[in-house]
């Protein structure tokens, strides 16, 4: 789903997306001359793998998504969730595929792994 950044404005632009399993749902609103402000929600089912066996397995999500975007280049240390858009559309599906992509990348342990002590090593 792709919005022209200049048809955003000051009234809360409700949208929803699915994407792999999970859904965005949430709101765009002009928070500045060169900024929205997107607040939302991430919430579905995720594919995971456990990075100490290896075994796949599927992990619930349900947490808030707070982000600044912009149609221009922006430098600052204050604000690290700001996602530039400098042709001027927004790409909500690249947003979703992106926090999907991020939190696939993290270290993730499955529901056995999680409270083993145990020392392990596997050989493939």
């Amino acid at each position: 789903m792709k919005i022209v950044y200049d048809k955003v404005g000051q009234t809360k632009k409700p949208f929803e997306l699915s994407v792999s399993g999970v859904c965005l749902k949430g709101t765009l609103a002009k928070s500045g001359y060169h900024r929205l402000r997107l607040e939302g929600n991430l919430e579905g089912k995720i594919e995971l793998f456990c990075d100490r066996c290896g075994k796949e397995y599927q992990q619930n999500m349900n947490y808030p998504l707070h982000l600044t975007l912009s149609d221009e280049v922006i430098e600052t240390k204050d604000d690290l969730d700001i996602i530039e858009f400098i042709d001027g559309v927004i790409d909500l599906e690249f947003i979703l595929q992106s926090e999907i992509t991020s939190i696939q990348n993290s270290y993730h342990y499955c529901d056995e792994c999680e409270n083993d002590e145990e020392e392990f090593e596997r050989e493939f």
